[in-house]
């Protein structure tokens, strides 16, 4: 399958309508050629309403004080391909946090797209991104390790919410000893790519 056919019929899903309640807007953005893929949970209501990924205060915080890198950087589609376990805004559950994406999500769409992207890395973000490709392994343990998905080198982040205090207190050698190795392996796969 090509991509461009991949991305119309992704679009064009509305398998979860009526199990979300509301109309399903599949969201992805970049290049399937892009040298960094980075694959998260599920779009938030914020990100559902304006179409861009991580268009929101965790984006921010992750492109300036994680990556440090700009705006423009991170949305140029020739160098993050920027996707999700499950496509669309699954929904509030009872406790206000946003529910998991249903599983039928990743079975129709992400092996598919996996399939079709020519990336150098992956970056998974958040516990649910991890659990698909690393079972039930701790996300405090997966974080501190470098990875390989496909046969291509992977690293795993916590999610950069301003929520998620906790996962930064009781993890602080991710900040100080991991976190500078992720951001020059993202930063060196960024230069190479421009050199291309």
């Amino acid at each position: 399958m090509q991509y461009d056919i991949f991305k119309k019929e992704l679009m064009a899903c509305r398998v979860c309508r009526e199990r979300f309640g509301h109309e399903p807007r599949p969201i992805v953005h970049g290049s399937h050629k892009a040298p960094i893929v980075q694959i998260s949970q599920a779009p938030s209501i914020h990100v559902h309403n304006t179409g861009l990924p991580f268009n929101d205060k965790s984006g921010k915080k992750l492109r300036h004080e994680w990556y440090e890198i700009s705006r423009e950087t991170f949305y140029d589609p020739h160098m993050f391909y920027i996707t999700s376990v499950g496509k669309c805004y699954p929904g509030k559950n009872k406790s206000g946090g946003d529910k998991k994406p249903p599983k039928i999500c990743a079975q129709l769409w992400l092996e598919k797209e996996l399939d079709l992207l020519q990336n150098d890395l992956y970056v998974i973000i958040g516990k649910s991104a991890s659990e698909y490709f690393f079972g039930d392994i701790p996300l405090k343990d997966l974080i501190m390790k470098d990875h390989t998905i496909r046969g291509k080198p992977a690293v795993v982040l916590p999610h950069p919410s301003p929520l998620n205090v906790k996962m930064f207190k009781d993890n602080p050698d991710f900040f100080s000893k991991r976190f500078p190795q992720i951001r020059k392996r993202v930063h060196d796969v960024l230069i190479n790519h421009t050199k291309r």
